[in-house]
């Protein structure tokens, strides 16, 4: 055999990754699994990799996508795949996994998430990973926190329970995750070469692509122009919704009914005035930032740390205003569905925002991007925005598919962009739209245009539940329950099914009347319907945006 070295000194490798493949294909070829010729470099299978995803807002999605492609970069054969287009009992082929979830509303797992979340939990026949390496990024929100990163650590647990092996140590990441998720990918993509199951992975000869949105972004929002503020509620009403529509730059930022809106808010001047009051500090103290900005210490609270969790009505042990704001959280955007079809507006966003505005403690406490929308931002100034995509929440692709549409309060905005979008496309598709508030007369959100749509048989069916118009409260959820008969026509018709609004208590309730409706319309027994709910949720028949 040949002594010369297998890899060439021109490949592009570090001498240590060299070295490291020369005696491995060295000892390959001694073992007589075949030759290599000298001077070229080594053809080999690639190890696979899998990168699952559990993904309610598309964050965990997106990131999974560029772990995928990261991967390929360092020598595997990488795939990202939704939790509900794999099978739990395939994993135990897999021999390399990386698993990126999200939380939502009191700890529960992302929709996409649920039915593998059950195939992993079923008594005698969950499957035994012991071949499988793996490691979990969880992505939350540590403001909930009791359920903080819930799902991921479930997962990560379970998998352990099942034989798997961890090789890297899960990533809890806060809302600001970018950081923390670019460390746990380094070091879990690390993890797996260096374990023997893939130490046969020569890296391929490419340079790093991991995906960039196209266009704005997070990292690269985008200042977009106030042009209207509208009051949606009548005079006497409990709340305060806006119909709030911003003009885009003409070229960069594309957008389709479905997608968020992040919009970078800035804190209320005098909350942030109460909080350095309450810290004894002064305002003017110079603070450094970490990108070596020089800020004066108001100025940077109001636009880059959040306060609200501050407010407090005793004075506080005195600190320096640069430790002050060392142990701060960076204010993060936030989103907002969009409430408009850009093929009805061009140039144009709209937002259907509930100012948020309560007491406790004896404090007046405000929503923070809400209320800087509602009050603070005037006509004429601008806010910094991006478009988060929503891969699956989308009218049906298919123009003649009926559609459910369920959403109390200000979940009506995706549902207002839905309508919009079919009027403008001539979808023939039926249109059928649950809505509710707490009072018809003050509180039916941009009903002139929805008894437009009446009229004109675009909305073919609407049904109002204003919970305080009578003695005993009804929501949307009574609703359907009402209607289950012509409800679930609709279902075995092939409507799709779309929720969107709270998530700790309305999406939950409409869940489980959409169960009992299709158990008791439908015929099913309660394992028969939820195995129909679950197939619905997998060919994206029913998706939620809930917050």
């Amino acid at each position: 055999m040949s002594s010369l070295p297998i890899i060439p000194e021109s490949a592009p490798f570090s001498p240590e990754q060299r070295s490291w493949l020369n005696g491995f294909l060295a000892g390959m070829l001694s073992r007589g699994t075949g030759a290599v010729p000298a001077g070229c470099a080594a053809v080999s299978s690639a190890a696979p990799l899998l990168v699952l995803f559990g993904s309610q807002s598309g964050n965990a999605e997106a990131l999974a996508k560029k772990v995928a492609k990261e991967a390929g970069t360092r020598g595997f054969s990488a795939r990202a795949a939704a939790m509900d287009a794999v099978n739990a009992t395939a994993l135990a082929s897999e021999p390399n996994v990386l698993l990126i979830t999200s939380t939502w509303g009191e700890g529960e797992m992302p929709d996409n998430a649920a039915g593998f979340w059950d195939q992993l939990n079923q008594n005698g026949s969950s499957p035994k990973l012991n071949s499988v390496r793996y490691s979990v990024l969880a992505l939350g929100d540590i403001n909930y926190a009791d359920t903080f990163c819930f799902a991921g650590r479930k997962f990560d647990e379970r998998l352990a329970e099942l034989g798997a092996t961890r090789i890297h140590p899960r990533q809890d990441c806060d809302v600001d995750f970018e950081t923390p998720a670019k460390a746990w990918v380094s070091g879990a993509l690390e993890a797996l070469l260096a374990a023997p199951a893939v130490a046969a992975v020569a890296p391929v000869l490419t340079t790093a692509a991991v995906e960039t949105a196209k266009g704005f972004s997070k990292k690269n929002s985008c200042p977009a122009t106030l042009i209207e503020n509208r009051l949606l509620n009548g005079h006497g009403s409990a709340k305060d919704t806006r119909h709030i529509a911003f003009a885009l730059p003409a070229e960069g930022m594309e957008y389709e009914a479905g997608d968020a809106l992040g919009v970078f808010a800035l804190n209320c001047p005098g909350v942030v005035d109460q909080v350095i009051a309450a810290h004894g500090l002064s305002g003017d103290a110079l603070v450094a930032m970490e990108d070596g900005k020089v800020l004066k210490l108001r100025d940077a609270l109001i636009s880059k740390f959040e306060v609200r969790s501050l407010l407090s009505v005793k004075p506080v042990a005195p600190v320096s205003p640069q430790d002050f704001i060392d142990g701060l959280r960076t204010l993060q955007p936030r989103l907002y569905s969009i409430s408009s079809s850009p093929k009805a507006h061009p140039g144009e966003v709209h937002l259907t925002v509930g100012a948020v505005r309560y007491e406790a403690s004896g404090l007046a406490q405000k929503g923070v991007a809400s209320t800087f929308l509602a009050d603070r931002l005037a006509i004429g100034e601008t806010a910094n925005v991006f478009i988060q995509k929503s891969a699956h929440f989308r009218v049906p692709a298919d123009p003649v598919k009926p559609m459910i549409m369920v959403g109390p309060g200000t979940g009506i905005a995706p549902f207002r962009a839905f309508l919009e979008e079919r009027e403008a496309t001539g979808a023939k598709g039926r249109n059928w739209l649950f809505f509710g508030d707490q009072r018809h007369a003050t509180d039916f959100l941009y009903e002139q245009q929805i008894a437009e749509w009446q009229l004109s048989g675009h909305l073919t069916r609407l049904d109002l539940a204003f919970s305080r118009d009578q003695k005993e409260k009804v929501y949307v959820q009574n609703r359907m329950i009402e209607h289950a008969a012509e409800l679930w026509a609709w279902l075995e018709e092939g409507a799709h099914f779309y929720v969107c609004g709270d998530a700790s208590r309305m999406a939950k309730d409409v869940d489980a009347a959409l169960h009992e409706v299709i158990r008791t319309a439908g015929g099913k027994t309660e394992e028969d319907a939820a195995a129909w709910v679950a197939e619905m949720k997998k060919t994206k028949r029913y998706v939620r945006d809930v917050y």
